[in-house]
C-alpha cells in the first residue's frame, strides 16, 4: 500500500509539469514572460511525501532489512563449516550495503522534499519584501 501511494504521488507530480520549456520566450499573454504566474510547486503534497518516506518506507525498509539478518544468520550458522555460509555471509554483507544505501536516498529525498519547501516558501517572502520595498513614482498621488 505504501509503495501504491509513493507512486501515485510521482504521478501526480509527472502530471503537473509542463509540457514542454519556453525559455526566453512570452507565455501567450497570459501574464507576461517566464509564465502565468503560478509557482509549479505544492508544498502539501511535498510534505505529504516527506512524511509518507517517514512514516511508511523508511521503517518498512528498515524492517526488512533487520528480518533479513535474523534468517541469514540462522542460515549461516546451520552451515558452519561449509563454503556455503562463507557465501551466505557475503551475499547478507552485499544486501546490508544496499539496504544503506537505500535508507540514504530515502533520507536524502526526504530532506530535500523539506528543504524545498522551505526554500520556495523563503523565496517568495522575500522576492514579495524586494518588490515591495521599490518606490513607485506613483506613490503619493492619492489625491
Amino acid at each position: 500500500m505504501a509503495w501504491r501511494e509513493w507512486e501515485e504521488l510521482k504521478a501526480e507530480a509527472a502530471e503537473q509539469q509542463p509540457a514542454r520549456m519556453r525559455l526566453n520566450q512570452a507565455d501567450g499573454g497570459s501574464g507576461g514572460p517566464g509564465g502565468g504566474g503560478v509557482l509549479g510547486s505544492v508544498p502539501p503534497k511535498k510534505k505529504k511525501a516527506a512524511d509518507t518516506i517517514e512514516t511508511t518506507l523508511e521503517p518498512g525498509t528498515r524492517k526488512a532489512g533487520d528480518v533479513a539478518d535474523e534468517s541469514t544468520g540462522a542460515a549461516v550458522r546451520a552451515f558452519t563449516g561449509w563454503e556455503t555460509a562463507t557465501g551466505i555471509k557475503k551475499a547478507h554483507e552485499k544486501w546490508d550495503e544496499q539496504v544503506k544505501r537505500l535508507m540514504g536516498r530515502l533520507s536524502s529525498h526526504k530532506t530535500g522534499l523539506r528543504g524545498a519547501v522551505t526554500t520556495l516558501t523563503g523565496a517568495d517572502v522575500t522576492t514579495g519584501l524586494t518588490v515591495r520595498s521599490v518606490p513607485s513614482g506613483l506613490s503619493g498621488l492619492d489625491g
